[in-house]
């Protein structure tokens, strides 16, 4: 019979620590941030995907020399580009990124020797299939421009 109140007793502690907690907690600010309603702030070392930077007129510093396709350990990057008649230097065409396969280790923005290639702050990427992950990177910076 006394290991039967002996079982009360110590329940009965036990629940009036958790409400002490309980309580104690409820009076509390809120930290929970509420998600769709707020968002995050970025650090300013935030490391997302790659994007394109301009130049001073406004154009991709991109001089299509693949230093950044040459050094990506993943192989997710493709680009080509086209010398125009009359110009001295190529002129970039087509950038794609497969953002399913890169591993973010930061290879082609360090060898870029023009700089043109910066991390992304953009954090928030939520698809369906896996074509929404391959990312045209001379469209969004056409599209940035604007």
């Amino acid at each position: 019979m006394s290991g039967y109140f002996q079982e009360l007793y110590d329940g009965g502690k036990s629940l009036l620590v958790g409400m002490g907690i309980t309580f104690k907690y409820m009076l509390q600010p809120v930290v929970t941030m509420q998600y769709p309603r707020q968002s995050v702030k970025m650090t300013p070392r935030y490391r997302g995907h790659i994007e394109l930077v301009a130049d001073e007129e406004g154009n991709n510093k991109c001089i299509v020399c693949g230093m950044c396709q040459r050094n990506c350990p993943s192989g997710c990057i493709s680009l080509a580009g086209e010398k125009p008649e009359g110009s001295k230097k190529k002129v970039l065409t087509q950038y794609q990124l497969d953002f399913t396969t890169c591993s973010l280790c930061g290879s082609c923005v360090e060898g870029c020797p023009t700089d043109a290639l910066d991390f992304s702050k953009e954090y928030n990427l939520a698809g369906l299939t896996r074509q929404e992950y391959i990312f045209d990177l001379l469209k969004r910076f056409e599209e940035r421009k604007r």
